[in-house]
């Protein structure tokens, strides 16, 4: 659980939704920077809102200041339904989203989605269509996407994408494939596998330096 804090349920499209939200150390009166929601990996390899990835990119967000939540997707823990083959999974982040800008604190402020491998993927397609809705994403944080299997859709010219150099499961000349056409930059990390063993420190510097580059 590496020390999160305690999950709760929120309503989703098929049902109950694990969420685990952590929050910045702000000064009293301040509110957080924004909104960012984490995706995870693909729970057909086991993947969950505990994967280490995840957990790193939350510990980013919260040390830049953003309100951070992630969330198993249905069928996974306590998140009632069944895996959906990734439609679903793009309406249950949709809905955690959706969730957490009632927040009067949230609803106007910023949003910023993140995810690693599969979540990489639905993150994507949430901001995509969030997007297409008239709402801006900024960030958008993109951790080995998995162009592989998916269809990423158009992304915005800011999003960070960050590769391991020996990714054997989402290679990196994938990753450039899907790149090279849309001019997009890769962060390539040197040595770097699939989930970024003994590299996951560097893997949270090179967000929060986006991060920051980004922060009003």
């Amino acid at each position: 659980m590496l020390g999160r804090p305690d999950a709760h349920l929120i309503d989703g499209p098929t049902g109950a939704l694990e969420v685990v939200v952590e929050s910045p150390d702000l000064p009293e009166g301040t509110a957080p920077l924004g909104l960012a929601v984490v995706a995870h990996p693909n729970p057909q390899q086991g993947g969950t809102m505990d994967n280490k990835v995840v957990h790193t990119l939350v510990r980013a967000f919260v040390a830049q200041g953003w309100q951070t939540v992630r969330f198993n997707y249905r069928g996974v823990g306590a998140s009632e339904g069944a895996w959906d083959e990734g439609r679903g999974e793009v309406e249950d982040m949709l809905a955690v989203i959706a969730q957490h800008r009632m927040d009067p604190a949230l609803r106007q402020a910023p949003l910023a989605l993140a995810g690693f491998s599969f979540g990489g993927y639905i993150a994507a397609e949430a901001a995509s269509r969030l997007s297409a809705q008239g709402q801006a994403i900024s960030p958008l944080v993109l951790i080995s996407p998995a162009v592989t299997k998916f269809t990423m859709p158009v992304v915005p010219d800011h999003t960070l994408v960050v590769e391991g150099e020996l990714d054997d499961v989402v290679p990196l000349p994938n990753i450039l494939d899907w790149t090279r056409p849309i001019g997009l930059p890769v962060t390539v990390l040197p040595g770097a596998g699939h989930f970024f063993h003994g590299q996951l420190g560097t893997l949270k510097q090179i967000v929060l330096r986006h991060l920051k580059a980004l922060a009003p």
